[in-house]
């Protein structure tokens, strides 16, 4: 390792967008019911959804602290053989959609592997995900739904899944403004 080379690295001028905070992480989890209690009562961490096992294999559970629609995720994955172990993806929000456009355009660009752009279910960002040189699963997002003081969340029904960013551009849920700005 080159230490003086690593201190000197900067990011180059031009990139098209630029993360605003770390998002979410989503942890793949060995007892789903009992990692949420242990999140939701030992941390304080409040319960946002539920995914049964025909939405995905093992459940999931998406969980909040403030007003993000989650800040943690956790994906069951029970006690069958070849088990995965620790960080599902980890997630990263940008500041417009613009910018999750640029970004995938960025990545494309760089060979970068995507593995989905669109949006998702529940919490209704749109976004861009894709492996870095070890395989780790990243997400670059904009529009992440936010819970109120009343805790209500979007219902199912509005969460409008896309394949494409120009198809949740073009199907937004309720209140989700996806007209863009530069």
């Amino acid at each position: 390792m080159d230490k003086a080379a690593i201190e000197a690295m900067q990011p180059p001028a031009g990139i098209p967008f630029r993360v605003q905070k770390l998002g979410h992480t989503v942890f793949y989890v060995s007892d789903l019911a009992a990692s949420a209690r242990w999140y939701t009562q030992v941390l304080g961490f409040h319960l946002a959804d539920v995914y049964d096992e025909g939405m995905m294999a093992g459940g999931m559970v998406f969980l909040r602290f403030g007003p993000d629609h989650h800040s943690l995720a956790l994906v069951g994955q029970g006690q069958k053989p070849g088990m995965r172990r620790g960080t599902h993806h980890t997630a990263f929000e940008l500041a417009t959609l613009q910018e999750v456009i640029d970004a995938r355009d960025h990545l494309r660009q760089h060979g970068v592997t995507i593995v989905f752009e669109g949006r998702r279910r529940a919490g209704c960002q749109v976004a861009v995900e894709f492996l870095d040189p070890d395989g780790h699963h990243l997400e670059l997002y904009w529009g992440l739904d936010q819970v109120g003081f009343d805790h209500r969340l979007r219902p199912a029904e509005q969460w409008r899944p896309a394949a494409t960013i120009e198809a949740a551009i073009a199907t937004p849920p309720l209140g989700q403004d996806t007209s863009l700005r530069r």
